[in-house]
């Protein structure tokens, strides 16, 4: 399947402005994608264009919303991360972050591996394990379209240092879910609809302190 030249990925991210290099990156994760999604099940979603639109779109509004300091520095884990989203274009638009993508599948986090090898992607790094076997926490934890919501989402909250925050890229209806499903001590930052969407909303959630 034919990719996506790089000045129409940029035309497509509109008015999201990408940087050349990172529109090259973005240009080889994606062509990945493409080869690695006809024989395995990545994403659903075929089209090239709407891989760029719904996919890489989402994600970046995601590291622009998280982290409005281009320069931003810190620790993020991705949790069952599969084809990347959002973890791998997050790494790419923010390199000052330390990124950890989380996935348990074999192949999917194989896939994970090529992209971080081929994008030469300095900032990101492969777990492949299961999230409540991951050691540690970091100041964001990011989730997408992840199956059993309910109970991956307290799995996730507890990889998120205190005072540090939960980002979930999903429906509508699941964020008014997110808040009672994690706990106490957390409360609603704020939630997001992404550009043109009525129905996606990226929720964040912050934990107390203490």
């Amino acid at each position: 399947m034919p990719g996506v030249e790089i000045a129409r990925i940029a035309e497509l991210l509109d008015p999201i402005v990408v940087a050349e290099r990172q529109l090259e990156q973005i240009s080889v994760y994606l062509d990945l994608l493409l080869k690695w999604n006809a024989r395995m099940n990545l994403t659903a979603v075929r089209d090239p264009e709407q891989i760029v639109l719904r996919h890489f779109g989402e994600s970046l509004f995601a590291a622009r919303e998280l982290f409005p300091d281009p320069d931003a520095t810190g620790s993020l884990v991705d949790v069952g991360s599969g084809a990347g989203f959002p973890g791998v274009p997050i790494a790419i638009e923010r390199p000052g972050l330390s990124v950890t993508l989380i996935e348990a599948h074999g192949k999917k986090a194989t896939f994970l591996k090529e992209v971080v090898r081929s994008t030469r992607l300095t900032n990101a790094s492969v777990q492949a394990i299961r999230a409540e076997e991951y050691v540690g926490v970091a100041d964001v934890v990011t989730m997408r379209a992840v199956e059993e919501f309910a109970s991956i989402l307290p799995v996730s909250a507890r990889l998120v240092r205190p005072g540090g925050r939960l980002a979930c890229l999903l429906g509508s209806p699941q964020a008014a879910e997110a808040e009672g499903v994690i706990g106490e001590c957390w409360r609603t930052e704020r939630t997001v609809y992404f550009p043109g969407s009525t129905q996606r909303v990226l929720w964040i959630g912050q934990r107390a302190q203490k």
